[in-house]
């Protein structure tokens, strides 16, 4: 594929994913460093998540552990907090995902996290949550 392929291939699958909350990311990289944003495109969606091997609730399964566990990624749980609802996971999964995320990266990062989570659902009316 040419970089223009990748890049559109990559954005196909960037907003079935995050939908506008990727499309944001990459315009804020815009006048400081579009080559982020490219890659963030090409490779990490275009690329990575389009691989079959994980299904995309599997992969933001994945990816909401290893940013909490990582702290101080508020803004990007922000928006796989949003894809995980995207791509049919539950508020219960996402905070049993985040719970079990304290016994490997402690307590303080999975509160952190979770504290994301519960401002995601506030803004989607998906709080109290019910079924925990």
């Amino acid at each position: 594929m040419t970089r223009e392929e990748r890049y559109a291939h990559g954005l196909k699958v960037l907003e079935q994913v995050d939908g506008e909350a990727g499309r944001r990311v990459v315009d804020t990289l815009a006048d400081t460093s579009p080559e982020l944003g490219h890659q963030v495109v090409a490779w990490a969606f275009g690329d990575m998540y389009a691989r079959p091997e994980l299904q995309p609730r599997e992969r933001q399964l994945v990816t909401l552990g290893v940013l909490a566990a990582l702290g101080g990624c508020e803004i990007e749980l922000d928006v796989h907090i949003n894809a995980a609802l995207n791509v049919g996971l539950a508020p219960t999964e996402i905070t049993e995902a985040l719970l079990h995320s304290a016994v490997y990266c402690g307590m303080p990062r999975a509160i952190n996290a979770t504290l994301v989570a519960k401002k995601v659902f506030g803004e989607r009316g998906l709080l109290p949550l019910t079924n925990v």
